[in-house]
């Protein structure tokens, strides 16, 4: 049934294929969890001919490989998706920002723009109505902090890929100081499926205000490294032990860090939690793009963090001194721990350091980066007092 949905939105008013998102529930998939309809319906209202719609392929957490599986299994779907989004906000330009280091990835999504303008699709008066759209492919330089929107906005104005203050959002000044709308990869894929079946349908899956089913790349300690796709509330433990066979039976599992270098962990006790937003942010842990590192008992959860920390400081723009300077400061202080020097006023100063990290940086790097270090003092923080 490809593009399907855009037979039927095209047959409909703009405001109905946002109403039908609405109704869905579906929440950003890129890691902040912020309702679609809702960011559709912000950017439909803003005044002005010139809008752009831009599907965010900048997939840079370690451990992350959701994006990349779609856009090259199914490049049409995510195109759909895109069109979609285009008509509900009255755009006539949409971006694909694929990271480069996906050369699979962006090959397939060229070839689908060129078959789908090819078969009517893109292009003017699509299918014979007044919407007009068209679509293109930028590479992101492999900077993970061009995840972030403004950083990612400023990238495809070939600028330097840094992030600026909001407000404005986006939504009200964005790409070429227009309106813009930025959806994840497999935010899009969802939306030619709401279409067809209609956003109640979506809405009946899943738990609460976490709608619809969510793709987790499951790596690490873990017999299956592989994707699974599950509707939202299923159990963290059915993940790890029901659909990718455990870990090794002589070792014990430790811990499952979610959220990629933003994200928390969920100790071996609190297995049996939902995958739900609301659920993993109340234990102090997000879903985010959907990675999922599974760890044993051999992993060092100091020497984790120490690796969290060495890249988030590595990616990190350089803009604000918070994440700057926090983050090396922070490095260098677990440099300190784990070389045997470390005191207990070290501690202190590291959550010191961290909140202020999380209080004052610029973007979502800087302030997310702290966020693995306060799940493991929480869970872990004999491991730290040991050394």
């Amino acid at each position: 049934d490809g593009y399907a949905a855009l037979r039927k939105a095209l047959g409909r008013a703009p405001t109905d294929t946002v109403s039908e998102v609405l109704q869905s529930g579906l929440r950003g998939r890129g890691g902040a969890g912020y309702p679609t309809g809702k960011k559709w319906q912000l950017t439909a209202a803003e005044p002005g001919s010139e809008k752009y719609v831009i599907c965010n392929g900048d997939e840079g957490d370690p451990g992350a490989f959701m994006d990349r599986s779609l856009l090259e299994g199914d490049p049409h779907r995510v195109l759909e998706g895109l069109i979609l989004a285009g008509y509900a906000t009255g755009a006539s330009v949409g971006y694909f920002y694929i990271r480069a280091e996906y050369p699979l990835a962006t090959a397939r999504v060229q070839l689908a723009i060129d078959s789908a303008r090819a078969k009517g699709y893109l292009g003017k008066n699509i299918l014979g109505s007044n919407f007009s759209f068209e679509a293109r492919v930028r590479l992101g330089a492999g900077a993970y902090v061009c995840g972030e929107e403004t950083a990612l906005i400023a990238s495809i104005e070939g600028k330097r890929g840094s992030p600026h203050a909001r407000p404005p959002y986006p939504s009200v000044r964005g790409l070429h100081d227009a309106p813009t709308t930025i959806n994840n990869v497999e935010t899009l894929a969802s939306v030619p499926e709401i279409i067809v079946r209609g956003g109640e349908w979506y809405a009946a899956i899943g738990k609460g205000k976490s709608t619809g089913t969510k793709v987790f790349a499951v790596s690490g300690k873990i017999s299956r490294t592989q994707l699974v796709e599950v509707p939202l509330g299923v159990s963290v433990r059915y993940v790890v032990e029901n659909l990718c066979g455990g870990i090794d039976r002589n070792r014990q599992l430790k811990a499952v860090q979610t959220g990629g270098p933003s994200g928390g962990l969920v100790p071996a006790d609190l297995l049996d939690t939902p995958l739900t937003y609301e659920d993993m942010s109340a234990l102090g842990s997000i879903i985010g793009s959907g990675g999922m590192i599974v760890l044993d008992d051999s992993v060092n959860m100091v020497e984790l963090m120490h690796f969290y920390l060495g890249f988030n400081t590595d990616e990190s723009c350089g803009k604000c001194a918070p994440c700057r300077i926090g983050g090396f400061q922070l490095k260098r202080l677990y440099d300190k721990l784990l070389s045997g020097q470390g005191q207990a006023e070290d501690l202190k100063q590291i959550e010191r350091i961290a909140h202020a990290m999380q209080s004052a940086s610029l973007c979502g790097l800087g302030k997310a980066a702290p966020s693995p270090l306060f799940a493991t003092l929480k869970y872990f923080r004999a491991e730290y007092e040991a050394l």
